[in-house]
C-alpha cells in the first residue's frame, strides 16, 4: 500500500516578503501601542524588517546595583551604562503572510538565545502586531 503524503500548514515557516507601504503601517501601529502602553518603561523600540520578518526590539535605562564593583566587569559605571543603553532587548519576531491583522510570532527566548514559536495570549497561533508587542512586553517589567 502506498502512503500518502499530506500537507500541513505551519504558521512558522515561510511567509511572504512585506511590502514596504506595510512595512510603515506595521511600525507604526507598533510604536503607537508601545507608547500609549508601556511609556516609561523603554527608551527607544526599534522595529527593523528583513524579507517576510518583523523584529520588535526594546533599550531600556539599564539597572545598576550600589554595589557595582568595576573590577569584575573591567569597566567604569558610566561604560557599563552606555553599553547597556545601546543593547538591545528583544522582544519578538512576526512572519508575514499576507494579511496585516494575522501575523504569526516567535518569542526570543535568551536561555537558548533564539526565537521560538509562540502562541498568542488569546491561545490563537495568529494575531496582530499589538498582540505580539504584549506578549514580548515581559521583557519591559522591571527586574
Amino acid at each position: 500500500m502506498a502512503t500518502r503524503r499530506m500537507w500541513v500548514y505551519d504558521p512558522h515557516s515561510g511567509g511572504v516578503k512585506i511590502p514596504e507601504p506595510v512595512r510603515a503601517r506595521t511600525k507604526d501601529r507598533i510604536l503607537a501601542h508601545a507608547k500609549k502602553h508601556y511609556a516609561g518603561k523603554y527608551t527607544r523600540i526599534d522595529v527593523r524588517f528583513h524579507g517576510q520578518l518583523c523584529y520588535i526590539d526594546a533599550y531600556k535605562e539599564p539597572y545598576v546595583s550600589p554595589t557595582f564593583d568595576p573590577q569584575v566587569l573591567g569597566e567604569s559605571v558610566e561604560e557599563y551604562r552606555e553599553r547597556r543603553r545601546n543593547t538591545p532587548t528583544h522582544l519578538c519576531r512576526l512572519r508575514y503572510f499576507g494579511d496585516e491583522n494575522r501575523w504569526s510570532m516567535a518569542f526570543y527566548t535568551y536561555s537558548n538565545e533564539k526565537y521560538e514559536p509562540c502562541f498568542f495570549d488569546t491561545g490563537a497561533d495568529h494575531g496582530t502586531p499589538e498582540e505580539a508587542f504584549d506578549v514580548g512586553a515581559v521583557y519591559l517589567q522591571p527586574a
